[in-house]
């Protein structure tokens, strides 16, 4: 397990800047607390500092290059970032003032703590594996605006043994606390291997009973601790895909979900378990309960988790006929010589992404950069860019159709990243010469009206993001160097 690479490991794969590297210096509690007059020595350290990197840092990017904005540069996004995130979010959709996951309207006196930040959680926790029968994989996490990570996962490309070829992986999303969504990753394989109905034999009904017994030994045994323990509050969704020589599981408990692209299309995706969905709404009021505001019982955004024990109390039905009910929807997709890959993630993705996006972006994005990490990396940036306000997680299964690296695509990438920055330097001057500097909204706002030919299917302007920031801090770096030597002959005199 490691965290985001550094820039050098970016550019291997070319691709522009990372989004972390872009506006880590947000998340920085002193740079919130400086004052304005260490803010305008900072930006004149900043300036000085910038040049002579600029002078001797330089890294490739396709076959263009790029200049890596180091930490007191990117300290300088700060004044401009939140209005930047707005202009390519939109609005963001809810806002903090719409209740969590798991966040009960009203029932606390006095102020209830916002759920989010003032300024994401940037850092990113990456992994990669692979297996002997030719899977590989990564995952990417990040913490993103929520005030707590809540999000956790399971990677196991070969469980061993009979099952040496089997391969078992899974995101569980987290609501009101993290100790639901952790546990269930540490037991919830255990649980359903216990069950003794996984076998080689891969008998389909049989191993989907296996995996819904072991999800309801999972819920029983965290009945237990909540009654042990004196907590009622908390759960988790799960998506889980296990993997064998002839099929494909996916299982789904929840709002998180699985998709699998085949042959450059979506062939299968799971189905959310939202509280309005027909089905579920009946469940629900059958149990005793209500759908308001979309949620049940007008607060929890999921209809079927582990945990959530507070809506589990209808002692006269099964478990699976309470309001939120832990049985998992299990489906078998026989496996296709034509898979090229599968995504797993959390609702922080498919907030902002419908499949069809993320499949074709995904794609895209494979065809320029052999690092799944890095991929992974680039869609919860895409992810945080148009707006999710939630934990991210994605884990990218790759089988041995998966696009591979092109150079064909790799030219298309260098020629975008070269028609993007000399936008950018031609809006630049052009704003420049109607008065003051051009901040960078005024820059992205004219940007986004403008034909731009070949960018990244699915993920449009904001996929680029990273590559704009770039390119207008060194045309504004530029400016001023011009500034500079044009007043120096009268400062001499």
């Amino acid at each position: 397990m490691l965290y985001i690479r550094s820039f050098e490991d970016a550019s291997r794969c070319r691709i522009s800047l990372s989004g972390d590297n872009a506006v880590k210096a947000l998340s920085s509690k002193a740079a919130h607390s400086r004052t304005k007059a260490s803010e305008r020595q900072h930006r004149v350290e900043a300036v000085n500092g910038f040049r002579r990197v600029h002078k001797k840092d330089t890294m490739r990017t396709s076959r263009k290059g790029s200049v890596e904005m180091p930490a007191f540069v990117r300290q300088l996004v700060k004044e401009t970032e939140k209005r930047v995130t707005s202009f390519f979010k939109g609005g963001r959709g809810g806002g903090a003032g719409e209740l969590s996951e798991g966040e009960e309207g009203g029932e606390e006196e006095g102020v209830i703590p916002s759920p989010y930040l003032d300024r994401p959680v940037l850092d990113k926790h990456m992994q990669e594996g692979c297996a002997s029968w030719g899977l590989t994989y990564a995952l990417a996490s990040m913490q993103g605006w929520r005030a707590h990570m809540e999000d956790f996962h399971n990677c196991f490309p070969q469980l061993g043994g009979e099952l040496a070829h089997w391969g078992f992986f899974a995101v569980y999303d987290g609501h009101a606390g993290s100790a639901v969504a952790q546990h269930c990753s540490r037991n919830l394989l255990d649980h359903i291997l216990g069950t003794g109905k996984i076998r080689a034999d891969d008998d389909v009904e049989r191993v989907t009973e296996g995996i819904k017994e072991g999800f309801f030994l999972m819920d029983k045994h965290l009945h237990a601790m909540a009654c042990r323990e004196g907590w009622e509050r908390g759960g988790t969704t799960v998506v889980a895909t296990a993997i064998t020589p002839h099929h494909i599981y996916f299982v789904n408990c929840g709002d998180s979900r699985a998709v699998l692209c085949r042959a450059g299309r979506v062939a299968f995706s799971t189905e959310d378990h939202k509280p309005f969905s027909p089905g579920e709404r009946e469940r629900i009021e059958n149990a005793g309960g209500s759908v308001t505001l979309q949620r049940v019982n007008g607060s929890l955004a999921v209809s079927r988790a582990l945990g959530d024990f507070s809506y589990k109390t209808a002692e006269w039905r099964p478990v699976t006929e309470q309001m939120v009910s832990p049985e998992p929807e299990v489906s078998a997709v026989e496996r296709s010589p034509a898979d090229e890959f599968l995504v797993l993630a959390c609702d922080g993705v498919w907030d902002t992404v419908t499949n069809e996006e993320l499949c074709a972006f995904i794609h895209s994005r494979l065809r320029v950069c052999t690092d799944l990490r890095e991929v992974c990396s680039q869609v919860i940036d895409l992810c945080l860019y148009k707006g999710s306000l939630d934990n991210i997680s994605i884990i990218l299964v790759c089988f041995p159709a998966a696009p591979q690296l092109s150079p064909e695509a790799l030219h298309q990438e260098a020629e975008l990243e070269d028609f993007l920055e000399s936008k950018v330097a031609e809006i630049f001057e052009e704003l420049s010469a109607r008065g003051d500097e051009p901040d960078l909204l005024s820059v992205l706002t004219v940007l986004a009206s403008t034909v731009i030919p070949g960018l990244p299917p699915g993920g449009g302007l904001q996929s680029k993001r990273n590559c704009i920031i770039s390119a207008y801090y060194q045309q504004k770096e530029a400016r001023r160097s011009r500034l500079a030597q044009e007043l120096s002959p009268t400062d001499a005199n």
